[in-house]
């Protein structure tokens, strides 16, 4: 049952990764508008926002990798719509094919598309002056809460692709989770906001987040922080992932 699985999977995830390969336009695209604020906030305001020492660049880096991640799982639930509006979802469906692969081989593209784009918006912090002294060890800690992040909101945005009615519809649920770091740490440390907005940006996950991944690759003590934001990154994808497959088992019952 397994290899069936696997098997089904693997066929799907080809499927899916050659529509990404030819519409490269995609990848590219997720990854301008958080290089385009990455060089804004830095050569802009940078110079006016006091981070306590170093580099803005290094300091804002986690917050624009979370940003490119929420944009990038936008495309996951509108090629996953395209599927169910265009028929082709009803078709695999009466094809003897794994249920399950169906959607992993959508949220196994969005992962391989988002750690490209991923890596242009580092590649494009390390010509900006982006350095770190972080181990081997640090930055697989890092490449793994990213993996976990990119999996979250990936099962999460499988639910609008099966539900939504209209393109509008399904891209809206992505303007949120691209907002969420605006109010955190992301961006600016949390002790200059004011206290309600201090509060919230203390307690939701993209803080937890950024500050792990800013300790990580600045080879600094991580704290209660990396175990917080292990278990946001957990507790969203267990979460998204029995939402989805409920969405999808009503969808196709």
């Amino acid at each position: 049952m397994a290899s069936y699985v696997l098997r089904d999977t693997t066929v799907l995830l080809k499927r899916s990764l050659r529509h990404v390969l030819r519409s490269p336009d995609t990848i590219i695209t997720t990854a301008i508008t958080p290089i385009a604020m990455l060089l804004l906030f830095v050569y802009v305001f940078g110079g006016a926002i006091d981070v306590g020492g170093g580099q803005y660049v290094d300091y804002l880096l986690p917050g624009i990798l979370l940003i490119t991640v929420a944009s990038g799982v936008a495309y996951t639930a509108f090629r996953l719509f395209t599927d169910v509006s265009s028929g082709i979802f009803d078709r695999f469906q009466s094809m003897p094919i794994a249920r399950s692969a169906l959607l992993w081989g959508h949220v196994l593209t969005s992962v391989a598309a988002n750690l490209i784009s991923l890596a242009l918006v580092v590649l494009v912090a390390v010509v900006m002056g982006f350095r770190s002294s972080a181990g081997v060890l640090s930055w697989l800690a890092v490449f793994g809460i990213l993996l976990l992040f990119t999996l979250a909101l990936t099962w999460l945005a499988v639910i609008p692709g099966l539900t939504a009615k209209s393109l509008d519809g399904v891209s809206a649920f992505s303007y949120p989770l691209i907002f969420l770091p605006f109010i955190s740490s992301a961006f600016v440390p949390t002790s200059g906001m004011p206290g309600p907005v201090r509060w919230f940006a203390e307690h939701q996950p993209v803080t937890a987040i950024v500050n792990t991944l800013r300790s990580l690759y600045a080879e600094q003590p991580v704290g209660d922080d990396g175990w917080i934001a292990i278990a946001w990154c957990v507790g969203l994808l267990l979460a998204a992932h029995v939402l989805a497959m409920s969405t999808y088992r009503r969808k196709t019952s």
